[in-house]
């Protein structure tokens, strides 16, 4: 009777288990196509709002990653942690930045979420693509613009290596430093150079680049 017992016992388990597996999935799938509905009902069947997956990517990482904005407001109210990281150490904010999700970028500074994160910032991030509505709401909350990655870039070394002039702008405009260098000795114009960027190069040395 006890062996049948613990036969059982380990039965359920593994079907608890496979169903939490089937949900997470799920929810996922949810996440990517923004499906409210869906999440909610998720949710209420218990799957945690700070699940992760093997690379550490918690479901508010995904949302902001996919640009799902609805989803990631409704993770947000259901206490997902805003400045998780996965294992790349990138947060969803960093990757909102990086993809232009504006909409997310704004709930997710709304609810606390870290512009000064140690390492690459969300406003490195941003520069990599360019995207300046997106740096400017992150200055406009504190962002520091001169913070350095691990390897010495500045969003300025960013914008200008990526060649994006209104972004140089900006930053100069808010007191991005323009001698300021990379751990290789690599300053903002001397990236511009390296990638053969000559536009680039002019604003900057007209901007007072040596």
């Amino acid at each position: 009777m006890l062996y049948i017992n613990n036969v059982s016992l380990l039965a359920m388990l593994l079907i608890c288990q496979f169903a939490v597996a089937g949900a997470y999935e799920d929810m996922i799938d949810a996440v990517k196509r923004d499906d409210t509905r869906a999440i909610s009902a998720l949710l209420k069947r218990g799957v945690d709002a700070n699940t992760s997956d093997q690379e550490g990517s918690t479901l508010l990482i995904l949302a902001a990653k996919e640009g799902s904005a609805k989803a990631a407001k409704q993770l947000v109210a259901a206490r997902a942690q805003v400045n998780a990281r996965n294992s790349l150490g990138e947060t969803a904010l960093m990757l909102a930045a990086l993809h232009g999700h504006q909409e997310i970028v704004r709930e997710l500074v709304d609810h606390g979420a870290d512009v000064n994160s140690p390492g690459w910032t969300p406003l490195i991030y941003a520069a990599v693509n360019g995207h300046v509505n997106i740096s400017r709401l992150l200055i406009a909350k504190g962002a520091q613009v001169n913070t350095a990655a691990d390897n010495g870039f500045t969003a300025l070394m960013m914008a200008a290596r990526e060649g994006h002039a209104s972004l140089i702008s900006l930053l100069l405009a808010n007191g991005a430093d323009l001698d300021l260098k990379s751990a290789t000795g690599f300053t903002a114009l001397d990236l511009a150079r390296d990638k053969k960027r000559p536009g680039i190069a002019e604003v900057l040395v007209k901007a007072g680049a040596r």
